[in-house]
């Protein structure tokens, strides 16, 4: 499947587009097309591509955790473990915010509210009987939904290179 990224190169419309949505996906098009000054129907066609190239993949809404009754976050790693087991005990688990498969000592890190220590406890335990896991709590998040854009080499610097003497 051609996707935009590999078909087309993103201008600064695409960018401010995206970065747009991303801090609010509820902006109406018009309110879009103003932002990034454009007309309403060519903006609502480059959002249009972004959605079937699959560069926009959905829309959400960011809610609050403690808000919902969730008075702990945290990091659980879980080593080596069955990749079926992990994936349906995953989803059979709501407290599970998110869950990367990954490489490395561990096979697993996610993301758990939950809401208390007990509840820690319970959730942590189910993962547990599968493999060695090491949780940590979030006391708090420096960096959260931060808007993604399209990938630049340009913005890469270059590796230090080691000058030799003569």
């Amino acid at each position: 499947m051609n996707t935009l990224a590999e078909t087309h190169e993103f201008d600064a419309y695409d960018t401010a587009i995206l970065a747009a949505l991303q801090k609010d996906a509820r902006i109406t098009m018009a309110q879009l097309g103003r932002l990034v000054h454009l007309s309403q129907p060519a903006v609502t066609e480059r959002v249009r591509k972004l959605e079937l190239s699959g560069v926009i993949t959905g829309y959400r809404a960011q809610v609050n955790y403690e808000r919902l009754g969730y008075g702990i976050r945290a990091i659980v790693r879980v080593g080596r473990a069955e990749y079926a087991r992990v994936v349906k005990l995953v989803e059979q688990t709501p407290e599970v915010i998110t869950a990367y498969n990954v490489t490395g000592d561990d096979s697993w890190v996610m993301e758990i509210a939950v809401i208390d220590v007990g509840h820690l406890d319970a959730v942590v335990t189910k993962f547990c009987i599968l493999a060695e896991t090491a949780t940590c709590i979030v006391l708090s998040a420096l960096r959260e939904g931060l808007a993604v854009l399209p990938a630049r080499r340009e913005s890469i610097k270059p590796t230090i290179k080691k000058v030799t003497g003569r």
